[in-house]
């Protein structure tokens, strides 16, 4: 049965031959140039700085591109249309040489548009953006000196496109702005040089601020202190007493089940009621936050509705702990001290150089501001891990015995003491290099 086309091969001649030479060299710049756009303009902070201290040539001339950024976008784009065109054309040139297609052109037609298409996306962009993703800073390099001289040679026309297209700059501009990244910031810091490592520590919270969630700055339920509300006025009191704090929980058989906040403010005009004083009337109706909300909208709301304190609570209902407006500020600013806080509650003593004692409790949050090299070193085992002794239990995958020692990341881990299965306090060592080795 006949298909109704013919197709005839002609003989590949050296002129065809050229010509192919011709579209791989083409090919290959293209590549290069189109991994250039990804290399140049998916850098870091941390990529661009290590450019600014590259002493060569071509590190000079890279830095010098970046900060013509615009130069750089509209000749990668003049060059690579030209250069794309330039293989179009000639493949289709070889192409016809090659094959006769007879009486069936569109068929022709169809097969250059699938052959160079294939070809183009392969060599021309799919396989050098890879590349360039995986080496930008190398890449970057590697073509600097090529692409200054090609900013020079369409400059002309890029001015012209710059200047057309001035209109949408400021519309850019603010997109740009708006698409920095919270990893860039961070990055901006480790990179620049506050004058003291409390306004560099603070600058750090800033950033890492809107990522944070309650679970992860909460008082645990453990260490909670709450009344049941069917407790008398003189238990109450006892309970105010022995925890020193300004607001306790007042819940109904159990904290799962919390009905409202006492200010101990409010107790001050009742010290004299006796025992059978109802002092549940004086709850306030507590503010319940699921424990993956970002302490940035907390804080809002904790302006807006004027609270201090927010009930923590998971999927099912059920207390995990509570959250105040001290605990988010302290993200910011550091430790926060008053007359209330005793050196006896800090969550570690520093034994010596290397050697700290921590509570178990120790948020990991503010283990990893004591050694701020922690928070890369644990990222990946932390797990689900909120304190310090949930993170021994992460890295072991078992429950600890006191005096059990484990070494991770540069760190010695000794569990000091244990009260009913829960790790009282740490002892954490810093290894020294020598050790590590």
């Amino acid at each position: 049965m006949s298909l109704g086309f013919v197709v005839t091969y002609n003989s590949f001649t050296i002129e065809l031959a050229f010509l192919l030479v011709a579209i791989i060299l083409l090919l290959i710049v293209s590549g290069l140039i189109s991994g250039s756009e990804i290399a140049y303009f998916s850098l870091t902070l941390s990529d661009k700085n290590k450019l600014n201290k590259k002493n060569t040539k071509s590190g000079v001339e890279a830095v010098r591109l970046l900060s013509k950024s615009d130069y750089l976008l509209s000749t990668i784009l003049f060059a690579r249309g030209i250069l794309n065109v330039a293989v179009v054309i000639l493949s289709a040139y070889i192409i016809n040489s090659i094959v006769d297609f007879g009486q069936t052109p569109i068929l022709g037609f169809v097969c250059q548009i699938v052959v160079i298409a294939l070809f183009l996306l392969l060599f021309g962009q799919i396989i050098p953006r890879i590349l360039a993703a995986h080496y930008p800073v190398k890449f970057v390099l590697f073509m600097a000196i090529p692409l200054s001289l090609l900013v020079k040679v369409f400059r002309p026309l890029s001015y012209l496109l710059i200047r057309s297209s001035r209109l949408f700059g400021k519309r850019i501009l603010r997109r740009s702005i708006h698409n920095i990244s919270m990893n860039d910031l961070s990055d901006a810091i480790d990179i620049a040089e506050p004058k003291s490592q409390e306004n560099r520590s603070i600058l750090k919270g800033i950033v890492e601020f809107v990522n944070t969630e309650a679970s992860e700055i909460m008082t645990p339920r453990l260490d909670v202190v709450g009344v049941d509300i069917s407790a008398n006025y003189d238990a109450l009191k006892k309970v105010v007493l022995e925890s020193g704090y300004s607001r306790i929980l007042a819940y109904d058989d159990s904290l799962d089940n919390v009905k409202g906040i006492l200010y101990i403010k409010d107790l001050l005009p009742y010290l004299d009621e006796k025992s059978s004083f109802r002092w549940a009337s004086l709850i306030r109706t507590p503010y319940f936050v699921p424990e993956n909300k970002k302490i940035n909208d907390l804080l809002e709301e904790f302006q807006t509705k004027k609270i201090h304190l927010a009930v923590v609570v998971d999927e099912y209902g059920g207390t995990c702990g509570i959250v105040s407006l001290e605990d988010i500020l302290e993200e910011i600013v550091g430790e926060i001290s008053d007359e209330s806080d005793y050196d006896e509650e800090k969550d570690y003593v520093k034994l010596d150089e290397n050697t700290y004692l921590f509570e178990g409790k120790t948020l990991l949050n503010d283990f990893v501001k004591v050694f701020e090299e922690a928070e890369d070193v644990f990222a990946e085992v932390k797990g689900e891990a909120e304190t310090l002794a949930g993170l021994l239990l992460e890295i072991k995958g078992d429950f600890l015995q006191k005096g059990e020692e484990l070494v991770y990341g540069g760190f010695t881990f000794k569990v000091d003491s244990i009260e009913k299965r829960r790790i009282k306090k740490v002892k954490v060592t810093i290894q020294n290099k020598d050790e590590e080795e």
